[in-house]
């Protein structure tokens, strides 16, 4: 990764992103979808206030229940998200990411989507780093 680049917030959950799970997920960066964006597993989500990327869940949904209170339901408002035209996002990918260029949308993404089979490269990335010195 560039340098003055932190790390991404990337799904790992297909669906709709939801006001309720992106909520809570606030205080961990700053979000490209909105809630009632598709997302899907690999997608990169948002920018994590961290170094380091972060799997999360947009998609969760809010388990419903016969019980209501008025602090459960509260209103729940979130901070509009950062929309990237297509030079944002060039100059914003990382090595390991690529750019998605539909007519409605321009999204980022992991090369592999599945968590695990990146976490794998990822280590083997490492050990041919390590091995080449």
């Amino acid at each position: 990764m560039s340098s003055g680049r932190k790390g991404v917030l990337v799904s790992m959950a297909d669906g709709k992103a939801t006001t309720y799970a992106m909520y809570d997920l606030v205080q961990r960066g700053t979000f490209f979808v909105s809630p009632g964006d598709d997302v899907y597993a690999g997608m990169v989500a948002g920018e994590n206030n961290k170094d380091q990327d972060m799997e999360v869940n947009p998609a969760r949904e809010k388990h419903l229940t016969n019980v209501r209170s008025v602090q459960s339901d509260e209103k729940m408002v979130l901070p509009p998200p950062r929309q990237m035209t297509l030079e944002e996002a060039i100059g914003y990918v990382a090595s390991d990411e690529l750019i998605e260029v539909t007519p409605n949308a321009v999204r980022l993404r992991k090369q592999v989507l599945d968590a695990g089979q990146r976490k794998l490269a990822a280590k083997r990335a490492a050990a041919a780093e390590a091995a080449g010195n």
